[in-house]
């Protein structure tokens, strides 16, 4: 059998062949003409080299081999349909799939944990790969299908991609509780005086764009560490007299033991969007999954553009 010949459309019209064992109701049933279905069964017989439905008094009789081929067309054809109309149902409670999410650690933290948590009540068949965020691989990632949805700041995605906001990010000034110089308000001018903490992802750096806001009013802070994670800073400012500015959801619900306060001078915050390819933009359960993720990052806060600080 030359299969190069068979295409979708003939195997739907066998199926209602032999479903109707008659060519006029075939015909209605697909919506076309009576010729044009008489011409597919003709590329049929062609193709199976068999007759496959004969004529008879009433209708047409089914040969052996088309009989054989029944059952297997029709568990073949709704698998077909099943693919392409899963998209219009989906039901998280009794879904089973696998999700992939590039996001920072520190959004793992503050959106992917409360997500997981959410999603173990609302859809216990659906598991969440987490993987680290890389800025420079994410666009060939998503359009691989390597992940499905990044956590990120806007400017750092790929124009070509898709993309949702999900809050505004601000920075927050932590010290420990019992600190010997912070007890509430701190100037621009005693905060420099304080040892500190800053982040650097990519490793190493003693200053951020905070640094050059304090040479514009003529001070130098005291950075004594540079930490490659948001998340080693609160236990540590915890545990010493360091200070640190950190987003502010981070430390939102894991204050105890520290202060939480405004910093010293201005400090522009970050926006925090979700990206996704256009391959997974219609998905049902791409759309859900995207709604879900949203309701976990919670209410936007208000806070300037985007300027990274320590």
């Amino acid at each position: 059998m030359d299969t190069s010949r068979l295409d979708l459309n003939l195997l739907v019209t066998l199926e209602a062949l032999l479903t109707e064992r008659n060519v006029t109701k075939a015909a209605a049933r697909l919506h076309l003409s009576q010729p044009a279905v008489s011409a597919q069964l003709a590329r049929l017989r062609d193709v199976f080299e068999d007759p496959l439905l004969l004529p008879a008094q009433r209708g047409m009789t089914p040969t052996a081999k088309a009989l054989a081929l029944l059952e297997p067309l029709r568990q073949a054809l709704d698998q077909v349909r099943g693919v392409a109309t899963s998209h219009l149902h989906f039901d998280p409670a009794t879904a089973d799939l696998t999700v992939t999410i590039a996001a920072s650690d520190y959004l793992q933290m503050t959106v992917l944990q409360p997500l997981v948590l959410r999603l173990r009540r609302s859809a216990p068949g659906v598991r969440v790969a987490i993987r680290q965020m890389d800025s420079h691989q994410h666009a060939a990632q998503l359009a691989r299908g390597d992940i499905d949805l990044c956590l990120m700041q806007p400017m750092e995605a790929a124009p070509s991609l898709r993309m949702r906001p999900l809050f505004q990010e601000c920075y927050k000034l932590i010290a420990r509780r019992g600190h010997p110089v912070v007890t509430g308000k701190l100037s621009a001018k005693a905060f420099a005086r304080l040892e500190q903490v800053v982040v650097s992802p990519a490793g190493g750096a003693f200053s951020t764009p905070v640094d050059h806001a304090l040479a514009a009013l003529g001070l130098k802070r005291q950075v004594v560490l540079s930490a490659a994670s948001f998340l080693f800073v609160p236990d540590i400012v915890g545990r010493s007299d360091l200070v640190a500015l950190v987003p502010e959801r981070l430390v939102r619900h894991r204050a105890a033991g520290l202060q939480v306060l405004a910093p010293p001078l201005p400090i522009d915050g970050f926006e925090i969007a979700m990206v996704w390819h256009e391959r997974n933009h219609g998905h049902v359960a791409q759309r859900w999954l995207r709604d879900e993720v949203h309701a976990a990052a919670g209410p936007r806060t208000r806070s300037g553009a985007a300027m990274q600080a320590g």
